[in-house]
């Protein structure tokens, strides 16, 4: 599968984590960002929120094994304020989460999805409690988060969802991950670097 039909690909179960303001840290704790890589940060997604000081599992979604497949996180206002690691969204990406639906993200965590690939959409409140709801009662429910028509349809029919026109263009296009954009122009940036008069000074 090529980085664009996975972008547009956003089919799959749900799993609500409701709460406001919701930040980084909550989302994945500073302790366990000690590795150059982000290598078993899906262990960790939420965890003192998961288990307790003792390590027992608490009543979370991400603990219910009716989730344990979503790759669609509904959420709802400002979800991953806070410190600006890029951990966060890794963490959850690790885990299964492709794409995320909620009433407004932090505008570093959103840009951050991004550059991984992972749509975070938005909605009306209203849309997103009845969602959170349903995804509740019918765990196991397809969700079809669609870029092309900016709708999100669900067992309680389809809602309209949004995101800045740049960033869509970007996960639509396949031109959101700058490592692949880079590589791909690789002759251009040779060429221009030859052009350069100050290149020979490093």
């Amino acid at each position: 599968m090529s980085e664009q039909q996975a972008v547009l690909g956003s089919r799959g179960h749900g799993v609500v984590v409701r709460g406001d303001d919701i930040d980084t840290d909550r989302i994945i704790p500073a302790r366990y960002m000690t590795s150059i890589t982000f290598a078993g940060l899906e262990d960790h997604v939420f965890a003192d929120v998961r288990r307790s000081q003792e390590g027992e599992p608490k009543d979370h979604p991400f603990n219910d094994p009716r989730h344990e497949n979503a790759s669609i996180l509904v959420v709802n206002r400002n979800f991953g304020c806070g410190s600006s690691r890029e951990h966060a969204p890794q963490a959850l990406m690790r885990w299964g989460i492709r794409a995320l639906v909620g009433e407004s993200f932090a505008e570093i965590f959103f840009g951050n999805c991004v550059a991984l690939g992972i749509p975070a959409v938005t909605a009306d409140p209203s849309d997103i409690n009845a969602l959170m709801d349903t995804i509740e009662l019918d765990p196991i429910q397809e969700l079809n988060l669609d870029l092309e028509s900016m709708t999100l349809a669900s067992r309680i029919g389809s809602m309209s969802v949004q995101m800045p026109d740049g960033a869509r263009h970007q996960l639509l296009g396949g031109t959101w991950n700058a490592l692949s954009q880079l590589l791909n122009a690789k002759d251009e940036i040779v060429e221009t670097s030859l052009r350069l008069p100050y290149i020979d000074e490093f």
